[in-house]
């Protein structure tokens, strides 16, 4: 089994819409993937333990998805950086970072994207429909930008991005916790 940028972006929209109800299909829908690869995505993340069943519903296994996600993607989610183009902002240039960092002149980094209206260096997102799915959902593209930062960032982006990271992991699960 190894693991997909896909099964992060399907953990991170589950993170996003916290404790409301979700289906194979809805998830496919907003995240620009088919039923089948959600559904296997998530069998992925089941088997990686970065997932857990409770009861029926699938849910993020914060402590390990948070180990990973802060020391580990970076080195198996690399991402490609390439020439100008129009595109969504990302790392520095886009929210939560983008009031904590101060960017140099250079042009900002941004996923490629036809409907973007900055023009940037292109920084290849974990997968393809990203930009859409970002665009849908803010508390999704916020958790992106994050996971972008810890993918690809300076290390004071890299610890700045690790502690919102972690801060919103802590706020879904105990969110997400059982009633007693």
């Amino acid at each position: 089994m190894i693991l997909k940028p896909q099964d992060i972006l399907v953990l991170l929209k589950l993170i996003a819409i916290g404790r409301k109800a979700w289906s194979y299909s809805a998830l496919a829908l907003e995240l620009g993937m088919s039923q089948s690869e959600v559904h296997s995505a998530l069998k992925r993340t089941l088997q990686s333990g970065l997932a857990v069943k409770r009861d029926e519903a699938i849910i993020p296994n914060i402590r390990n998805l948070e180990e990973f996600l802060i020391h580990g993607i970076q080195y198996v989610f690399v991402p490609e950086r390439g020439a100008l183009s129009r595109g969504m902002p990302t790392i520095h240039a886009a929210p939560p970072l983008d009031s904590d960092i101060v960017s140099d002149q250079e042009p900002p980094p941004v996923w490629p994207d036809a409907e973007g209206e900055v023009r940037g260096m292109t920084f290849s997102p974990l997968y393809k429909s990203v930009p859409k799915a970002a665009r849908a959902d803010q508390t999704l593209y916020e958790l992106l930008v994050l996971i972008d930062a810890l993918r690809c960032g300076q290390a004071r982006e890299r610890d700045i991005a690790s502690k919102k990271l972690r801060k919103r992991l802590e706020k879904y699960e105990k969110e997400a916790k059982p009633k007693s």
